[in-house]
């Protein structure tokens, strides 16, 4: 794109700013408080260290998940935050912890595997022996393998070509990313969705049941992206979607390695030589309460309209391969911190927020958006069973304003996805206003998907995910072995926390709640197929 266009783009995106400003008040005293306590005395990489050096990783389910809930509702009791709780969801069904994992090669020489097990794999105690890969593409020729498979370690995967890294793997937004945002369509939408499955021959369900009758010492795949000792890794299979948490489910213990270490593995078959491996693997279940689990919920009471609420959350949980630094220990931060700014500034301002401002913290996000989705369902909504479609809606949905997610890792909020709600689009570039030297002014008009903010913008709830600038999230951190604090970008953490705190209050001081996009309830769907 020409620099003459490019320029003069911007300059309209700033003039439509300072038109919207006129109209949409921004409390500068608010701000400039806000900016103090969010950028100059922040407290969140203390908070940062504690969510993932001490509490991670945070498995939904999982003994350390339930500490580090504990930890967080004592710490938000100890800033002063108000109605400090946890509300129940579920059932979840078991629960699951790595107590102790090793894997190694034998032959045709020794070397120690970068590996990680798959979450809710059974132990596996001191076994050795053969490696096998299973090269079958329908029933008939995985059934040529029945008898073959006990007491071997089985390869699914076949070899994956490794690049070298000639561009960086971390990256922030350009200016010609954000204009391509800004400029997106008004997205179509999505069809409903019933999660209820039937019927037919599924050749991977199958392929479970098989494994799981022939009792192979473990199941190994290769992580399907990265290297350089990087494992992305999740939880295991079965032949039935979500059974691995079923009490007595039986879950073939499943192992992810490292590309490089897979590949090799793979050409040692390839020239017809043996090979040997041995893994020792300590894992255990819990099924505390009956399977069922926890969000954290924490508030601020508002004024005049305190029956009316704008609510800010990220997920709690991660997976289990390192400590959930940037999915999501980052966005609990960010939101933990927002929740001590605002305290902060109303303390120094003496501005009380309208609405009650509420910081929710989820779990079973990595799941299926359960925790989320349970409380919006407690609270808000009624649904068909099998779906996440609204059926009718509760009273209290009418009193949410708002609800603002983080769950795109540590780069900094460059702006925010409108989800197709262009109404509240001069609000919040009015409220970005105060933060373009902190380089966050893009709103787009498109959807982004797979974290909470969905469950509140199915029912009718103006849920916003803000726009983050990539890094090294899917290249290297999101669900992998290095997803640890070290790839924290303080400055970003400190930016964004500082950024929704705003957002957060000026949601509560309006004098009416954001505008909504239409809705169209399951009932209202069905009668128009």
């Amino acid at each position: 794109m020409k620099k003459q266009l490019l320029a003069g783009l911007i300059g309209l995106g700033l003039m439509g700013a300072a038109q919207a400003q006129a109209q949409e008040p921004v409390n500068e005293d608010l701000v400039a408080a806000i900016r103090k306590h969010g950028l100059d005395e922040s407290r969140a990489m203390e908070t940062a260290e504690m969510i993932m050096d001490v509490y991670g990783p945070r498995l939904t389910g999982s003994p350390m998940l339930d500490r580090a809930t504990d930890w967080a509702v004592k710490e938000l009791k100890s800033w002063g935050m108000e109605n400090v709780h946890t509300e129940e969801w579920g059932p979840f069904g078991r629960g699951w912890e790595l107590q102790h994992f090793e894997m190694h090669a034998h032959t045709p020489n020794y070397w120690p595997l970068i590996a990680v097990p798959k979450a809710w794999s059974p132990s596996v105690k001191n076994a050795k022996g053969e490696v096998i890969y299973l090269q079958a593409d329908t029933k008939e020729e995985l059934d040529a393998y029945k008898g073959k498979l006990k007491g071997k370690f089985v390869l699914l995967d076949t070899l994956r070509s490794v690049d070298e890294w000639f561009d960086a793997p971390a990256r922030r937004y350009e200016a010609e990313d954000l204009l391509e945002m800004a400029n997106a369509d008004m997205p179509t939408p999505r069809p409903r969705r019933n999660y209820n499955t039937t019927g037919g021959f599924s050749f991977n369900k199958y392929l479970w049941e098989v494994l799981a009758e022939e009792k192979p010492i473990a199941v190994l795949d290769r992580s399907y992206k990265g290297d350089l000792g990087t494992v992305f890794v999740s939880g295991a299979r079965s032949g039935e979607w979500g059974s691995v948490r079923e009490d007595g489910a039986d879950v073939v213990p499943q192992v992810t390695l490292a590309v490089e270490h897979y590949n090799r593995l793979f050409r040692l078959l390839q020239r017809g030589m043996p090979v040997e491996l041995s893994l020792d693997m300590k894992t255990m279940y819990h099924n505390p309460d009956g399977g069922m689990e926890r969000n954290i919920i924490a508030e601020i009471p508002g004024t005049d309209l305190k029956d009316e609420v704008v609510i800010f959350g990220a997920h709690f949980d991660s997976w289990h391969a390192a400590t959930g630094a940037t999915d999501n220990g980052a966005g609990s931060t960010v939101m933990m911190e927002a929740a001590r700014i605002l305290l902060e500034a109303i303390k120094e301002t003496g501005i009380q927020p309208r609405r009650t401002l509420r910081l929710a913290l989820w779990t079973g996000e990595e799941q299926g958006l359960f925790g989320s989705r349970g409380y919006v369902g407690e609270h808000y909504a009624e649904f068909p069973e099998g779906t996440y479609n609204p059926q009718s809606l509760k009273p209290a949905q009418e009193k949410v304003s708002a609800y603002y997610n983080l769950d795109n890792g540590t780069g900094k909020v460059r702006g925010v996805y409108l989800q197709g709600n262009p109404n509240v689009a001069p609000i919040f570039r009015a409220w970005l206003e105060p933060f373009k030297d902190l380089d966050a002014g893009t709103l787009t008009l498109s959807n982004t998907g797979g974290t909470d903010h969905l469950a509140f913008d199915a029912v009718g709830i103006p849920g916003f995910q803000f726009i983050q600038d990539p890094m090294a999230y899917f290249t290297r951190t999101h669900h992998s072995n290095m997803d640890n604090l070290d790839h924290l970008v303080e400055d970003d953490i400190k930016q964004a926390a500082t950024i929704i705190a705003s957002f957060v209050m000026h949601t509560a001081m309006r004098d009416e709640m954001l505008p909504r996009k239409p809705l169209e309830l399951e009932a209202e769907a069905d009668s128009k197929r």
